[in-house]
């Protein structure tokens, strides 16, 4: 290099009096947040401006250096954007923490990630990395006047869900951030793949799953119902291994499983999921899902239940949600049903039949 050689651009910094904003742990202020620490309107455009050290990254919201924003800043911008307003601060502002909470996030008011990127932040393996989504999807009360701009998109609610906080960012439920993301998908193979995933891994029962997509009007699509109908199916078998592993882990009698019963020469009562004949104690499992049929599904669990009342038979009801969050106590109601068998008077004779 000589003395002809033109330097190159030095990095614009931010004035002497602006030494004190936040650092590289919190690098993203709503504009109001800035108006606080005492940055004037001109020093925010004179930061602003092209090839300055600032930049504005969603309306009212500033990212403090000139780079590509991080993952974890362009949640918390989407965040900062359409959080609701807390006291007099201008809208967007999230409420502050206080002074010994200097490492905490700041709390969101009614606004939480949701679709793809909550996926993704709840450990969903079928879903893209953050840093590949092109925009973040914000979940937001239905009122609120707010645009889809860079990268938010504004997603409305009637009813907000209780986020779940992951990794200090307020992220929907599983169920509510699957029905965000299937309703911005066309292709049957990843809406399957979320599906399954959602309730093979674990995130969540396929009922509370599929009442979602219910009430985003989403069972309407054929892709999704197809998808539906195969989750339904697997929920079901794997709700029954659940209750193969309640009996045999918590030691209850060998029942019969998966029988029909009916009355000796007369109608048929009903089908359960276990049975044991010497006690008339039966398991029931209610694996519905919000469907246009539900009303008709339901009368028939409750003819069946009071039918089976009738004739004396004890009728244990149970979720798969139950069985997968407190199988020792659904172990505990059907070891309660099944001693309480010889206070009885004894049930009627029905007829067992494989189903």
């Amino acid at each position: 290099m000589n003395h002809n050689t033109p330097l190159p651009p030095a990095t614009p910094h931010p004035p002497r009096h602006l030494r004190h904003l936040p650092d590289a742990h919190r690098r993203v202020l709503t504009v109001a947040q800035l108006r606080a620490h005492g940055v004037t309107t001109a020093d925010l455009n004179e930061q602003c401006r092209s090839g300055g050290s600032w930049q504005q990254l969603l309306p009212g919201v500033v990212l403090l250096h000139p780079g590509p924003p991080t993952t974890d800043e362009r949640l918390h911008a989407v965040l900062m954007y359409a959080a609701r307003e807390s006291g007099p601060a201008a809208p967007g502002v999230p409420v502050q923490p206080g002074a010994g909470d200097a490492h905490r996030p700041p709390a969101y008011r009614e606004a939480m990630i949701t679709g793809l990127a909550a996926l993704t932040l709840h450990g969903f393996a079928a879903t893209p990395p953050l840093l590949s989504l092109d925009t973040i999807d914000v979940l937001v009360p239905r009122l609120r006047r707010l645009r889809s701009t860079g990268c938010a998109t504004i997603v409305r609610t009637a009813v907000l869900p209780d986020p779940e906080e992951v990794t200090g960012v307020p992220v929907a439920p599983v169920p509510r951030a699957v029905a965000d993301a299937v309703a911005g998908l066309s292709d049957a193979a990843t809406v399957r793949r979320l599906l399954t995933e959602a309730v093979r891994a674990g995130h969540c029962d396929p009922a509370s799953l599929v009442r979602e997509l219910h009430e985003a009007r989403l069972l309407t699509r054929p892709h999704v119902v197809d998808a539906v109908d195969l989750l339904l199916a697997e929920g079901r078998a794997i709700a029954e291994d659940r209750l193969y592993a309640m009996v045999r882990d918590h030691g209850l009698p060998d029942p019969v499983w998966n029988v029909d019963l009916r009355l000796p020469g007369g109608p048929h009562i009903g089908g359960v999921d276990a049975y044991w004949p010497e006690q008339a104690v039966a398991v029931e499992l209610d694996t519905r899902a919000p469907r246009e049929e539900d009303d008709a599904l339901w009368s028939e669990y409750v003819r069946t239940r009071e039918t089976l009342e009738r004739l004396g038979i004890t009728v244990v009801h149970v979720t798969p949600k139950k069985l997968r969050e407190s199988p020792e106590q659904q172990a505990t109601v059907v070891r309660t049903a099944l001693m309480a068998a010889a206070d009885r008077d004894p049930a009627a004779y029905v007829v067992v039949l494989p189903r």
